[in-house]
């Protein structure tokens, strides 16, 4: 009979604490909810929405998250600085989770996919066999563009996926490959041993590094004759006016520093050249694309938004004496000259409509010339500051080479 009064106690503070703990994720939910649109709660709620499996890495007080998913092909869809109130740095395209699928290409967004190349050229993936490089037979492998990936592992402050296919290029070679994709949120230590600097006082920081891999599982090698893939990073960002799009270029070498006409020559009022740096606005109003061959290319490439107060750095492999494939839609070019690095400002359409706008600093890999059961790796870091603008300004220079204020007065007149 003693021990009644004592069983009721321990029912009564169980109950009592489910109650506590359902209340605190009805609020965390109702906050989340409520968030306003460019936050990162609210990415955080709509993405849930469409992903009952999404990853979000954190840094050890929260602050810094990212958010992950292998449904949508092990795309970063977004990060903070700031915690769940924080900005959302990513750029998502809300209409296209519910829209129809889309033969071509299915644009999800996301600040950091992974995608596989080339996408022109003789050894394309995106072309069937002797079809003519046109929209309208335009096709993104749905690997990088539909298909659920696999989680291999998942932890606090990283994931493993990865997505096993066969991918028939122009050619008509069978690539049969595995791509494996670790994303990590970086500790602010390990931001400053990457970048060779930190955020210093007044900053908030988010950084995350992608280690991105394909193997050839087929039992032919992939060579020059039948061609090859390469990986290809892409990071979409919302754009404002005034950001600026920043590209260190090797002054040393020789011929044109990028090419500039992806879609139609870019106008010379977007592009600037100045030691050793290319500024190209990313204010999301006139579709243009770029870039730079290995033998001009440097590891690092950026933005400054200065509507924001954001300083987004992107780090890479390059390797300056590797073969990277040619990506433009013509058969006419040497399929082994390609670029390294690739930046994009999204703009409307000849018949008024629009994607986003968003912009887009991208890496490639090298060919991945590989025999079976070899693997390529390609590195891919992403990083934003925000906060004390003369700490910005600071790490701009160190990174960079140039002042937040010669970035953002590059276009001034």
């Amino acid at each position: 009979m003693k021990k009644t009064p004592l069983l009721i106690l321990l029912l009564a503070m169980s109950l009592q604490a489910c109650q506590t703990n359902e209340s605190k994720t009805q609020e965390q939910s109702t906050a989340s909810q409520q968030s306003t649109e460019g936050s990162f709660g609210y990415d955080l709620n709509f993405l849930k929405s469409k992903d009952d499996s999404l990853v979000v890495l954190k840094s050890a007080d929260g602050s810094s998250q990212v958010i992950v998913s292998a449904k949508y092909q092990g795309k970063v869809f977004t990060s903070t600085a700031e915690g769940i109130d924080g900005r959302s740095f990513g750029w998502i395209n809300y209409e296209a989770f519910d829209a129809p699928i889309d033969p071509h290409m299915n644009a999800y967004g996301g600040e950091n996919r992974l995608w596989l190349g080339p996408e022109g050229g003789k050894f394309s993936i995106f072309f069937r066999p002797n079809a003519k490089m046109v929209f309208d037979n335009w096709a993104t492998p749905a690997a990088i563009d539909t298909e659920r990936w696999q989680v291999l592992s998942s932890g606090q402050d990283k994931v493993s996926m990865q997505k096993e296919t066969s991918i028939q290029n122009y050619l008509g070679t069978t690539l049969n490959t595995k791509i494996k994709r670790d994303v990590q949120i970086l500790t602010s230590a390990e931001i400053e041993s990457m970048l060779g600097v930190g955020a210093g006082e007044g900053v908030k920081v988010v950084g995350f590094k992608t280690n991105n891999a394909i193997t050839n599982t087929g039992d032919k090698a992939w060579t020059k004759e039948t061609g090859a893939p390469c990986i290809w990073i892409l990071d979409m960002f919302n754009p404002a006016n005034g950001t600026v799009i920043v590209v260190p270029f090797n002054e040393q070498a020789t011929g044109k520093v990028a090419t500039t006409d992806y879609f139609g020559e870019i106008p010379e009022d977007r592009i600037k050249y100045n030691n050793g740096i290319l500024y190209f606005k990313a204010d999301g109003k006139s579709r243009g694309k770029l870039g730079l061959a290995p033998e001009r290319a440097k590891p690092i490439a950026g933005s400054y938004d200065p509507t924001n107060n954001v300083l987004t750095v992107t780090k890479f492999d390059v390797d300056n004496n590797g073969v990277y494939l040619n990506q433009e839609w013509t058969t006419a070019k040497d399929p082994l000259k390609g670029d390294a690095v690739n930046a994009y400002n999204d703009g409307p359409l000849e018949d008024g409509s629009q994607m986003g706008p968003f912009y887009e600093i991208e890496s490639v890999s090298p060919a991945a010339f590989l025999q079976p059961g070899q693997t390529l790796t390609h590195n891919h870091s992403v990083f934003h500051f925000t906060g004390d603008k003369a700490a910005l300004d600071q790490i701009a220079q160190k990174i960079f080479g140039v002042s937040l204020e010669t970035i953002q007065n590059t276009f001034q007149k």
